[in-house]
């Protein structure tokens, strides 16, 4: 069977300046993991409906659910939580897409576009986990409460000025 590899055509709505999570250079391409495994699972044998093509399709939504999910997370722990999850996401599509060449379904070269696809996003967003990682570094903000003035000048005024 010949599937043709798929490019996503998504553009951010977001206002320019004001990123959010669908800026990020790993959810596009996850949403390019996504695109592709339902073209894969649209052309899987109908014996593969609640199999392969389930379980592709799921997996390779929850990537791009779990960034989102990450990005919206205030403490980074949990950001890293859901990030890690959808690595493992990730890694879980790659799976399919090798099971899916082992069975024949699709064919060696689109399989190198898949998988280069798939590294390409691991590599992005293990980026983001390290720069992460490298805010929380040396700013433990989230046990500090304290609220300090660099310089403050008071004047005490007395009931004899």
């Amino acid at each position: 069977m010949t599937i043709q590899f798929k490019d996503s055509n998504y553009e951010s709505p977001g206002v320019s300046g004001k990123s959010g999570f669908e800026d990020l250079a790993c959810y596009k391409l996850a949403l390019n993991v996504v695109i592709n495994a339902h073209e894969l699972a649209r052309n899987l044998p109908p014996e593969e409906k609640y199999d392969l093509a389930q379980q592709i399709r799921k997996s390779s939504k929850s990537v791009t659910a779990n960034i989102a999910e990450g990005y919206g997370r205030y403490h980074y722990k949990d950001s890293l939580r859901y990030l890690s999850i959808a690595r493992g996401e990730l890694n879980e599509t790659l799976a399919h897409f090798n099971n899916a060449l082992a069975l024949n379904y699709i064919q060696q070269a689109y399989h190198r576009k898949i998988h280069g696809l798939i590294r390409k996003t691991e590599v992005a967003l293990n980026g983001f986990m390290s720069y992460i990682r490298k805010q929380e570094k040396g700013k433990d903000t989230s046990k500090s409460k304290n609220i300090r003035e660099e310089f403050a000048a008071y004047h005490a005024y007395t009931s004899n000025d």
